[in-house]
């Protein structure tokens, strides 16, 4: 399972690990909520041009409802427990989930536009420093 000698399940795993789809030696997480302007090791861009990130929203919401189907489905058939008390335990999965999930959506939407078209690399001398 290779796109142009990239493989699926190695770009996945490094998804997966947050590590930089394409070299996989650098974290894309600079601080918690701040993902990376690029990779420091392979010079790939992890920040991109405005509305680029959408599909990584759409992933996070697309989650999220998985999610919240899931744990319904297994509250109400297995467990077995009130209406009430699902929908209460339904909404603070929804809040909490799109909020851990949010650097692995950032990660597999860049895997995933690592894979169909590569990541552009990184010029210095079109960037100035962002703090």
């Amino acid at each position: 399972m290779t796109t142009d000698g990239r493989s699926i399940l190695k770009v996945l795993s490094r998804s997966v690990r947050l590590s930089c789809p394409a070299c996989g030696q650098s974290r894309i997480i600079d601080r918690p909520f701040r993902i990376k302007h690029h990779c420091p090791n392979c010079c790939s861009l992890f920040k991109r041009e405005e509305g680029f990130f959408v599909g990584a929203i759409l992933a996070n919401v697309m989650m999220t409802e998985l999610v919240i189907l899931i744990t319904c489905l297994i509250w109400l058939m297995l467990i077995g427990s009130s209406y009430e008390t699902v929908l209460a335990g339904l909404f603070i999965v929804a809040l909490l989930f799109p909020v851990a999930f949010y650097h692995h959506s950032w990660s597999f939407w860049l895997g995933f536009d690592y894979l169909i078209e590569s990541l552009p690399k990184y010029e210095e001398r079109n960037h100035t420093t962002r703090q």
